[in-house]
């Protein structure tokens, strides 16, 4: 996502340059969307993998509506819409089939079982791989498993969001679905970025409005102090953590750059025992973090948070 302007101008030969450098590492899942910059993004990962398509798993959200200003205009995953975007994402991609496909978010106008019912007619097609939702509760996920097998569902946890634990980990792990966990640095906050580019979506974030920021600085110079300790960097010491939540848990990292890949892949050499990480969990809590993780508008659509 931050490879198409989300953060602000970005150079797309540098995204192309990570993810080829991620692909040399062994990095093997690249997550999307296709309304990522209106399908830019599909076509940046199309780019990168012209010749290397068997290296990476590609794992795409599709059904957000934006105006062309970027403006969320809201959700469509009917079934004839679902088959529309996916024709549409391989066009972009160049593939002849993604291997996880999922809706960016529950629409509320559309049951769950019309929309995995059409994204398993195209796994039978062949069109599809893997199906996988995003940003639902535990009622959802137990709907959609019914009519085919979730293999995932992205969700964001980090140290300082982790409204999930309560009801929903205990229902993907009860039926074996995996987590894709996006957020791990809870877009930066954690390591003290902060908006500056313009069209930095994070300007329009509570946990980065001015107020909100100042509060959460004391948050960052305690994961810093904890990460000397390890010796390794706050971002590391972040990552390690979302790693030691289990062998089903796979964070998505936001790299934009080779320097901040090579400094994300680095998290896999922290070693946490069991109490290390209960010890980091409890000194920074998503009780004390300033802001919700997106706006007050935002939060009531999630189904995850219902």
């Amino acid at each position: 996502m931050g490879m198409s302007g989300t953060y602000g101008p970005f150079d797309e030969r540098e995204g192309i340059a990570t993810i080829h450098a991620a692909l040399d590492r062994g990095v093997n899942l690249l997550d999307t969307g296709d309304y990522y910059n209106a399908g830019k993004n599909e076509l940046l990962i199309g780019h990168a993998l012209r010749d290397r398509r068997d290296e990476a798993l590609v794992s795409v959200k599709f059904g957000a509506l934006r105006s062309p200003d970027g403006a969320w205009l809201g959700i469509d995953t009917r079934p004839v819409a679902v088959k529309n975007s996916l024709g549409h994402t391989l066009s972009r991609l160049g593939l002849d089939h993604v291997d996880v496909y999922r809706p960016g978010r529950l629409d509320p106008n559309v049951p769950i079982e019309d929309t995995v019912g059409a994204i398993a007619e195209m796994v039978q097609a062949g069109w599809v791989r893997a199906i996988g939702l995003s940003e639902v509760g535990p009622e959802t996920i137990r709907r959609a498993h019914a009519v085919h097998p979730i293999a995932d569902v992205q969700l964001e946890w980090s140290l300082v969001s982790r409204s999930l634990e309560a009801k929903i980990l205990p229902v993907v792990r009860e039926l074996g679905i995996g987590i894709t966990a996006y957020g791990a640095l809870s877009r930066g906050l954690l390591t003290g970025s902060a908006p500056t580019a313009k069209g930095d979506l994070r300007a329009h974030l509570p946990r980065f409005s001015a107020e909100n920021l100042e509060r959460n600085r004391e948050l960052v110079e305690r994961l810093r102090a904890l990460a000397a300790e390890k010796r390794c960097t706050p971002a590391q010491l972040a990552i390690a953590w979302s790693l030691s939540r289990g062998e089903d848990v796979v964070p998505v990292i936001g790299a934009r750059t080779p320097a901040q890949l090579e400094e994300a892949l680095g998290a896999v050499d922290v070693a946490l025992s069991p109490e290390e990480a209960d010890r980091l969990a409890e000194a920074i809590t998503p009780a004390e973090v300033a802001g919700t993780r997106y706006d007050e508008r935002q939060m009531k659509s999630l189904d995850s948070e219902t």
